[in-house]
């Protein structure tokens, strides 16, 4: 990841406006510690992810919805029942297809990226916009399509501006944008010494037959 790259679908513009700002003095104040550990966690997924977007020709700034999603944590789940890094729900299993008592994907860092991946490039080609592919990853792509067909526009501010979504997908695109400004520079917002986590080290093998976890 560490090499230059072009996004195949086009750069996010990570603008900073009176939307963004909030958010940026939220982290800054009252939401600090949440963002202080967010980023100590970021560190030991950012490269396998980043690489996993890049894989598909996405730009790599996607990677900050699993911060506001989860923090980077497997364990996130929330009231509807969304778990996991990205935040999958049972309603996008197209994406996350093993999930059952013994194995839940969406709670695998590698697996729950490349669906990630997949369902953002999905929405990406329905709507054209970032903004409006993430206002639909959090509430949902048929409630965005109805408001950009009713109100002919997909200028997400403008769909804030007329308060035409739902308070927390008005907020998510800022919040996104401020978590992403400031992990990519965090000393700028006064985010220092942070104690990173080492990168996420793993080798894959192939087997021929079922293994004792126990014995593994």
């Amino acid at each position: 990841v560490a090499r230059e790259y072009r996004e195949e679908y086009g750069e996010l513009n990570l603008k900073v406006n009176n939307h963004v700002q909030k958010w940026i003095n939220y982290f800054q104040g009252r939401g600090r510690s949440y963002m202080e550990t967010y980023l100590q966690r970021s560190s030991r997924y950012l490269p396998m992810m980043k690489a996993t977007l890049r894989e598909q020709g996405l730009p790599e700034d996607l990677v900050y919805i699993a911060l506001i999603e989860s923090g980077f944590s497997p364990m996130a789940q929330s009231h509807a029942s969304a778990v996991g890094y990205w935040q999958f729900i049972k309603g996008t299993r197209r994406y996350v297809v093993n999930v059952n008592h013994q194995i839940d994907e969406r709670r695998d860092p590698v697996l729950s990226t490349r669906a990630a991946a997949e369902y953002f490039k999905a929405l990406y080609n329905l709507f054209g916009s970032w903004y409006l592919a993430m206002a639909s990853y959090n509430v949902g792509e048929n409630r965005v399509k109805n408001v950009v067909m009713k109100h002919y526009t997909r200028d997400f501010w403008e769909l804030v501006r007329k308060r035409k979504l739902p308070a927390e997908t008005l907020d998510y695109v800022p919040k996104f944008i401020a978590a992403a400004v400031i992990a990519k520079n965090p000393e700028q917002y006064g985010f220092t010494n942070i104690p990173y986590q080492p990168a996420l080290a793993y080798d894959t093998v192939q087997i021929s037959q079922p293994i004792s976890l126990v014995r593994l």
